[in-house]
């Protein structure tokens, strides 16, 4: 049976994955995504995260394709049953946003949910902190749409340990929502925006942290080994930081545990993730049925403690 985690205090559960929908709309599109939908929930997978950004970055694009993509499944399916959707609003783009002010919350939120064609929204993320709205009017403005009950739970993406400490003590003197959920960069060549004492702070106020690019774009998959490699996918021009840098050596660690458990490298980086104090799971996207048979091999793999330091001791220090 699939291990089911809690997400802080929310009651809303996930297994060891979260797929990733920032590919939705843009290099997984039509057919293929609703296939690879379908199958990530029959796998037993529940939530899938998306945001009104995703895919802004595109030429052409204007944000909020990936959520209209979900949407037209969950349409398809005549069904949300086992699926949680989250979304996220206030990430600056080239189209606008980026402000957390209540006015910008409360249209993005209504935008989303009719993309999505949904009533609620289990999981809303404020996508990064905004350090010039007072964070008492972006409390009261997400705990609102709690209270009506268009969002079930709240996160906070790309924040500090002294802002979401601070957000915490407020949302609790003034008996509002709180942010259930963290979602920072976590993964084996960047620990450090999430270790230390934000990690500390998560296991204290019982805080879910689903972190992203838990693949480090992919360069984890162990396909991007050489300059000559970056072209494989759209995402090969971030890969020369980790070439250049730490990734060959914990891709050699990765290498070396999937020749003793028949896992892949991709399935391994995962679950050592998914293993880390305070980690609910991983989120990691798949553009093709084929890459996502690939990530769901990773809910069910329990590494062993040796196999943990090993991965441990070459990535320590990390970001």
């Amino acid at each position: 049976m699939t291990e089911l985690r809690p997400l802080g205090r929310s009651g809303l559960e996930t297994p060891r994955l979260v797929l990733g929908g920032n590919v939705f709309g843009w290099t997984a599109c039509g057919e293929e995504a609703f296939r690879v939908l379908d199958r990530f929930v029959d796998a037993g997978g529940t939530m899938v995260d998306t945001a009104d950004v995703y895919s802004a970055w595109v030429p052409g694009h204007h944000g909020g394709e990936s959520e209209t993509l979900i949407g037209e499944w969950l349409r398809r399916r005549g069904t949300r049953e086992g699926v949680l959707i989250a979304s996220k609003v206030g990430m600056l783009h080239r189209h606008g946003g980026g402000r957390l002010e209540p006015w910008r919350i409360e249209k993005a939120a209504e935008a989303s949910l009719k993309r999505l064609g949904v009533e609620t929204i289990d999981l809303y993320y404020a996508h990064q902190d905004d350090p010039e709205t007072p964070m008492e009017q972006v409390i009261e403005a997400f705990d609102r749409l709690v209270r009506a009950g268009k969002v079930r739970a709240l996160g906070a993406s790309n924040f500090t340990a002294e802002r979401l400490g601070q957000a915490l003590s407020l949302s609790r003197e003034m008996g509002m929502s709180r942010y259930e959920v963290l979602q920072n960069e976590f993964h084996l060549l960047e620990r450090g925006k999430l270790e230390g004492e934000l990690q500390r702070l998560c296991l204290a106020e019982q805080i879910g942290v689903l972190p992203f690019y838990g693949l480090a774009s992919g360069y984890l998959t162990g396909k991007y080994r050489s300059q000559s490699d970056y072209g494989k996918s759209v995402r090969g021009d971030r890969m020369a930081k980790y070439v250049e840098g730490r990734g060959p050596e914990i891709l050699a660690v990765l290498d070396d545990i999937a020749a003793q458990t028949r896992a892949s490298p991709a399935q391994i980086a995962l679950a050592w993730v998914a293993a880390q104090p305070a980690v609910a799971a991983p989120i990691a996207s798949a553009r093709t049925l084929e890459q996502l048979e690939e990530l769901i091999g990773a809910m069910e793999l329990d590494l062993t403690p040796g196999q943990l330091a090993q991965l441990d001791e070459v990535s320590v220090g990390s970001g």
